[in-house]
């Protein structure tokens, strides 16, 4: 999995995180179905079901998107009882940031 198997991301640099776990991400981000998740959620929590009435795509391809978002590190997921409720991940900007080649 990605740079949740390293250190912590505050504490994370660009040299400590793998090629595969950059591939990874930037895989992620690499879809605009997964992009227009991202979009939509855009720092504010949001249920599953508001995601599929934004996004026009089946249910079990939006939550195959969703995963792979969760999976990246990008999303979090909270149940509320058969709900589920998506955010983009506190750190998900400084994985981003860690997994580009250059600094500022």
């Amino acid at each position: 999995m990605l740079w949740r198997d390293t250190a912590l991301m505050t504490s994370m640099v660009f040299e400590s995180m793998t090629l595969e776990a950059r591939a990874e991400l930037f895989s992620a981000l690499g879809d605009p179905i997964r992009l227009q998740v991202l979009d939509k959620l855009g720092g504010c929590k949001k249920c599953v079901c508001d995601l599929q009435e934004a996004i026009d795509i089946a249910p079990n391809l939006l939550s195959y998107h969703l995963r792979v978002l969760r999976e990246a590190g990008l999303v979090t997921a909270i149940r509320r009882g058969r709900w589920v409720d998506y955010e983009l991940a506190p750190t998900a900007a400084e994985a981003i940031a860690a997994a580009l080649p250059f600094r500022s």
